[in-house]
């Protein structure tokens, strides 16, 4: 059987028609599972199913959580699952089995949610494009010659195609904001501490990943983070434990907010026509409803940011390495893994201690900087990415560019540390591309995407909203606002299921 109100609805309707008894968990993931097998093949979404394991938590019970009965899926980075492969589109991970489930994992589980597949990313999620060598490029729905973005592209392609309506993801960089822009979902990164990170795997990129999901609706979001916020023994950054539901405060009115709003270029050096007039629209709206908008400039060095960025990613991808490596019994070779994270991983070999300790010096610094600056107001309100969807294969180094990263790649360590600027240079269209995201990973912002716009192609492009940190309460609220008064619900994929 097929259940048309599947596509319409979002993962708090679905829960309701279970809660009802009108469907069952397995009639629903049935569902899903023809949903994946007729858009699957096209968008490249999901490159691991899950079906049995699925089948036995529905028979042996599911638990009475809010989302009970929910399909969901999780991506292939970060998120263990238990005795499942978790690849991370790496070659280098292609063998890894992780023995026990991510404590959100066990969370998303406790929840209710059928998990029955994992989806793409890029390697080690180090684009803001999904295209691995391993399992190839997502497509985005809105167009199959378009990137969903990245690095949670496939989660978001899963979502936009309706096979679910809301898929766990996380963001080191924009890896959340960056696809649910590019496929017109609602994509939050919450504060740093928020959610549960851990405890078999490090907390990789110096903290800057938090982790969520992508969703159709400000509602789903609030749900999911109802369901898996909050501390546990073994957690290195937490937050107090909200009092009441976030879904809750998506009923409240969010009252009038200082909202500051930016047409900057961000990590870029352009402003883009249709950012421009994504953002004064909204700027508009939001001033209709009550809000006190004013414009202002960002307080930001761009260039000495990136190459703060840069040099924490270099070490860190080196180590990322240097660890799988060691998790799959010999030392990684260049063979093992992507061109470009190779170059990343010979430069973050290269860098010395003093080096890093003084990025990471340099990115707190900011950090105090821009948090004290951002409480004269509420909310900061930008574009999310600095171009639409991008083509596939944007990313996609020429033959002679290669050369020349191989060539980088086997310099003697002190050579290649006199190429760092070199380096970033080579990676500024990553930065041109995710040109607002990446603040908020290194301030701990709660930060979210809302698909407020369309381009004159038809492409979604998101606005991004970031707050004080503790403050999802308040985005919630205000994108519940405009989520009612620039609805977007009837938006749909051209290459959506149905």
């Amino acid at each position: 059987m097929t259940i048309p109100e599947y596509g319409t609805l979002d993962a708090v309707g679905l829960a309701e028609l279970v809660r009802k008894r009108s469907v069952s968990p397995l009639e629903l993931l049935e569902e899903a599972l023809r949903r994946n097998a007729e858009v699957n093949p096209r968008i490249n979404a999901v490159i691991h199913l899950m079906e049995a394991q699925a089948r036995e938590a529905i028979r042996a019970g599911l638990p009475d959580g809010p989302l009970c009965g929910v399909p969901f899926l999780l991506k292939d980075l970060i998120m263990a699952y238990g005795g499942q492969p978790m690849r991370s589109g790496s070659r280098l991970c292609r063998q890894f089995v992780p023995p026990e489930d991510e404590e959100l994992v066990r969370r998303h589980r406790a929840a209710g949610l059928v998990i029955f597949g994992k989806t793409n990313t890029p390697e080690f999620g180090l684009s803001v494009v999904t295209e691995p060598e391993l399992f190839g490029p997502t497509r985005n729905p809105w167009n199959l010659e378009r990137s969903p973005g990245g690095s949670s592209g496939g989660a978001a392609a899963a979502v936009a195609a309706r096979v679910v309506p809301a898929a766990a993801a996380n963001d080191g960089g924009g890896s959340i904001r960056t696809p649910a822009s590019a496929c017109g979902l609602v994509g939050l990164k919450p504060t740093r501490g928020r959610n549960p990170s851990g405890p078999q795997l490090p907390d990789v990129w110096w903290g800057f990943i938090a982790e969520h999901a992508v969703t159709r609706s400000v509602r789903d979001s609030a749900a999911l983070l109802d369901a898996t916020h909050g501390g546990y023994p073994g957690q290195l950054y937490t937050l107090p434990r909200q009092t009441g539901s976030f879904l809750e405060e998506t009923q409240r009115e969010p009252g009038r907010l200082r909202i500051t709003y930016s047409l900057d270029p961000g990590l870029g050096t352009a402003v883009h026509p249709e950012n421009r007039k994504a953002v004064e629209k909204v700027a508009t709206e939001l001033s209709r409803l009550g809000h006190n908008v004013a414009q202002a400039h960002l307080p930001l060095n761009r260039q000495r940011f990136m190459e703060t960025y840069a040099t924490l990613l270099c070490a860190d991808t080196a180590a990322l390495v240097r660890a799988a490596g060691q998790a799959r019994g010999r030392a990684a070779a260049a063979r093992d893994v992507e061109l470009a994270t190779w170059v990343l991983r010979c430069m973050g070999e290269a860098l010395r201690g003093g080096d890093v300790a003084a990025a990471l010096w340099e990115a707190q610094q900011f950090a105090r900087q821009w948090l004290t600056w951002s409480r004269t107001f509420d909310v900061l309100l930008t574009p999310t990415v600095g171009v639409p969807s991008l083509p596939i294969g944007s990313f996609r180094l020429p033959a002679a560019q290669r050369a020349a990263m191989r060539t980088l790649s086997m310099l003697p360590a002190g050579a290649l540390r006199g190429q760092r600027a070199r380096l970033v240079e080579a990676f500024r269209p990553a930065f041109e591309a995710s040109p607002y995201t990446m603040i908020a990973n290194v301030t701990g912002q709660p930060s979210v995407s809302l698909p407020l716009h369309l381009t004159a192609e038809g492409l979604p492009l998101g606005i991004l909203l970031t707050a004080d940190l503790g403050e999802e309460a308040m985005l919630f609220r205000l994108a519940a606002q405009l989520e009612a008064t620039l609805p977007w619900a009837s938006q749909r994929a051209p290459h959506a299921c149905g």
